[in-house]
């Protein structure tokens, strides 16, 4: 059987469909899967051993200039890249706007979810074989349950399992050497109410400092990366990860003792590789996006604003968006939950 995927962004949320494809695997042993993703995320779908091909998209790109990518031959390609090959089903994993112009570039029908199950209603219109699952459930297990309604076999009662394949994930040539005992900061998010202070930053790595480990901080982008170098100054025993690929992180990411993480995608690749990890929630309900896998922890403001999902704080005591919910966690509090981890391995 050969399945092709349509899922596009981003890093967390596709990690979240892995489990998915491995109940697939369980109850058609031969199952093939093809993949649309952004190319930016063009890691994530290899790292499961049914992902027979991946095919990408660069939308954030087209979209600024349409006319220029369709004369030169670029979003042609992609067309022809899409229906370059027959399937069993066709399913959109996605079911927004965007996954939805995509399955309508698809000849053929498309499963995908109706106007009860999706967020943006619109989408459904674009599926001929309309699927009904609750949306008010966490992302991983809507995900089962698509793939699983689409493809007519019954989820699971197991606990879901990302089923990936790490092995062909390398370390990178950095300017140091990665050290026996450290931990991952993952201190960058894609919304500034996701973002915890630098200084409480800089005072959680001099207390991982002081317990011996060091720490690495990836970035990125250009921004991200200047952050990080602000909260690695306090110490000769934080490195700074220059921008690397997904799958160099992944690599990085296996050999650390433990990660603490803003609510982001490099979070949710902890909690995929089952290594343990906190991760800081202000914004956003864990019910339906937290990191979901093995010795995950969630550390949640206790604010009753939260979770609010706007990108900017609107309270009153907000300095220029800056979320308040987040800079009430203090450092001795994370670092508490965090080496109660660190003790128990």
């Amino acid at each position: 059987m050969r399945v092709l995927i349509i899922k596009l962004t981003s890093m967390g949320d596709l990690m979240h469909a892995l489990p998915a494809l491995t109940d697939a695997v369980k109850a058609f042993p031969d199952i093939e899967f093809d993949w649309v993703v952004d190319k930016a995320f063009a890691d994530v779908p290899k790292w499961h051993p049914s992902v027979r091909k991946v095919i990408t998209t660069s939308h954030r790109h087209w979209r600024q200039s349409w006319l220029k990518n369709v004369s030169n031959g670029e979003i042609g390609g992609f067309y022809k890249a899409l229906n370059a090959d027959g399937y069993d089903a066709v399913i959109d994993m996605q079911n927004n706007l965007k996954s939805a112009l995509v399955s309508l570039l698809r000849k053929g029908p498309v499963h995908g979810l109706d106007k009860y199950s999706c967020r943006e209603k619109p989408a459904y219109l674009a599926y001929r074989h309309k699927i009904n699952v609750n949306p008010n459930q966490h992302a991983v297990e809507r995900m089962r349950q698509i793939l699983a309604k689409a493809l007519n076999y019954p989820v699971p009662e197991t606990a879901a399992d990302y089923g990936v394949d790490l092995s062909h994930c390398q370390l990178p040539l950095l300017n140091f050497a990665i050290p026996k005992r450290f931990l991952m900061l993952v201190h960058n998010a894609s919304w500034l109410t996701k973002l915890w202070p630098v200084n409480h930053w800089q005072s959680l790595t001099l207390k991982a400092v002081d317990a011996g480990y060091s720490v690495l901080i990836p970035s990125g982008n250009d921004e991200e990366y200047q952050r990080a170098l602000e909260i690695a100054a306090v110490s000769d025993k934080a490195y700074v990860l220059p921008r690397l690929s997904l799958d160099n992180i992944a690599a990085i990411m296996q050999k650390s003792d433990a990660a603490l993480c803003s609510d982001t995608g490099l979070a949710h690749m902890a909690a995929m590789m089952n290594k343990p990890a906190i991760t800081l929630y202000g914004s956003t309900d864990t019910h339906l996006i937290g990191t979901h896998g093995q010795h995950q922890q969630h550390l949640i403001t206790g604010m009753s604003c939260s979770p609010c999902y706007k990108r900017r704080c609107p309270l009153e005591s907000s300095k220029l968006g800056q979320p308040v919910c987040m800079s009430e966690m203090q450092p001795d509090q994370v670092w508490h939950r965090l080496d109660a981890i660190l003790q128990a391995q």
